[in-house]
C-alpha cells in the first residue's frame, strides 16, 4: 500500500510537471488562449494546486481578462497569505483592471490595489516589483485618493538599497513625471554608469526626446550602440535624424548599416528604413535617391499609406 501512495503520489507530480512546462513554453510562443485550455483542465483535477492556479491566472492576464486573472490570484492568497509574489499578482491584476473600468469604478479598487502591493512589500523586504509597483502607484495616483511623491520617493530608496540601478531608474521616474527634466536626467545618467543595459540608456533617451532635445538623444543612442551593438539602434538614431532634421548625414550612415546588418531578430522591418532614407533624402532635395528608396519600402509594404504619403511629397520635389 506505501509503495502504491508514493508511486501514485509521484505520478501526479510528473503530470503537473509536463502541464506546467508545456504552460510555460506556450506562453514563450504567446499562445496564451492554448494555455488557459491546458491549465483549466489541470486546475479542475487538482483545484488546490498553487502552482496550476498561479499559471491560469497568468494565462487570463496575458490575455486582459482580469476579473478571471483576479479571482485566481485571490485563491492563490488565500491559499498561501504570507507568500509575497500572491499578493504582488493580485494587486497587479486589479491594478489592470481599475485602468479598464470608469473612474468611479476604478476608485472602489484603488484601495485593494494598494492594499495587496504594500502587503506583498511587507512580507519581503527584497520584493523588488512590488516596490517599482508602489513607486508608479503613489506617483500616478491623484493626492486626494492617496497619490504622495514622497511616498513613492521612500520606496525608490528601498529599492535602491536592494538595486542602484533600479533605485536610480525609479528616481528618474519619479522626477520625470514631476515635470523635472533635469533632476530626472541625473538619476538617468546614474543608471546608465551603474548598470549599462540598453533600458537604461533608453530611459534616458527618451527623456531628451519628451524634452525635444534630439542630438542628446542621438549622442545618448550612439553610446548604447557602441556599448550593446544593438543593430535597433541603428534605425532609431535614423528615425530622430529624420524626424527632427538633423544630423542628416549621420542618421543616412546609421541607416545604410541597420539595413545591411539587418536580420529576423531586428524589430523594424527594413521597409521602414529604406522611408526613413527617403525622408533625408528629401529633406536634402535629394530627388532621384529620395524616390529610389520610397519605392523600395513601397515594394515591401505597398499598402503602407505613411509610404504613399511620403512618395506624394517627393514627386513634388
Amino acid at each position: 500500500m506505501r509503495f502504491f501512495i508514493y508511486f501514485f503520489f509521484f505520478y501526479i507530480v510528473a503530470i503537473g510537471q509536463t502541464d506546467f512546462q508545456k504552460t510555460e513554453q506556450l506562453f514563450a510562443n504567446n499562445q496564451f488562449s492554448k494555455a488557459q485550455g491546458l491549465m483549466e483542465i489541470y486546475v479542475k483535477n487538482y483545484p488546490n494546486d498553487a502552482k496550476g492556479i498561479e499559471l491560469l491566472g497568468d494565462a487570463y492576464g496575458h490575455q486582459k481578462k482580469w476579473d478571471d486573472a483576479i479571482e485566481n490570484y485571490k485563491k492563490l492568497v488565500d491559499l498561501s497569505p504570507k507568500t509575497a509574489n500572491y499578493h504582488y499578482k493580485y494587486g497587479g491584476a486589479l491594478g489592470m483592471k481599475a485602468l479598464s473600468v470608469n473612474k468611479m469604478k476604478a476608485l472602489g479598487i484603488i484601495g485593494d490595489v494598494k492594499q495587496a502591493f504594500i502587503t506583498a512589500a511587507e512580507l519581503d523586504p527584497k520584493h523588488i516589483d512590488t516596490r517599482w509597483a508602489l513607486v508608479e502607484l503613489y506617483m500616478q495616483l491623484p493626492g486626494i485618493i492617496g497619490g504622495s511623491m514622497s511616498k513613492s520617493l521612500k520606496y525608490a530608496d528601498e529599492l535602491q538599497n536592494l538595486s542602484k540601478v533600479d533605485g536610480y531608474l525609479a528616481k528618474g521616474y519619479i522626477y520625470e513625471y514631476d515635470k523635472s527634466p533635469e533632476i530626472a536626467e541625473k538619476y538617468y545618467k546614474l543608471a546608465v554608469i551603474e548598470g549599462g543595459s540598453l533600458t537604461c540608456y533608453e530611459k534616458l533617451t527618451n527623456l531628451y526626446v519628451a524634452q525635444k532635445q534630439p542630438d542628446k538623444a542621438i549622442a545618448n543612442m550612439e553610446a548604447a550602440q557602441i556599448m550593446h551593438g544593438n543593430n535597433d539602434l541603428n534605425y532609431q538614431i535614423g528615425k530622430l535624424t529624420a524626424d527632427y532634421n538633423t544630423q542628416l548625414d549621420k542618421g543616412e550612415k546609421s541607416l545604410r548599416i541597420y539595413i545591411t546588418n539587418y536580420s529576423a531578430e531586428d524589430d523594424v522591418p527594413k521597409a521602414w528604413a529604406n522611408y526613413r532614407l527617403a525622408q533625408i533624402y528629401k529633406q536634402q532635395q535629394n530627388k532621384n535617391d529620395a524616390l529610389k528608396h520610397i519605392d523600395l519600402a513601397l515594394a515591401e509594404l505597398p499598402k503602407n499609406e505613411d509610404f504613399k504619403t511620403e512618395k506624394s511629397a517627393i514627386l513634388k520635389l
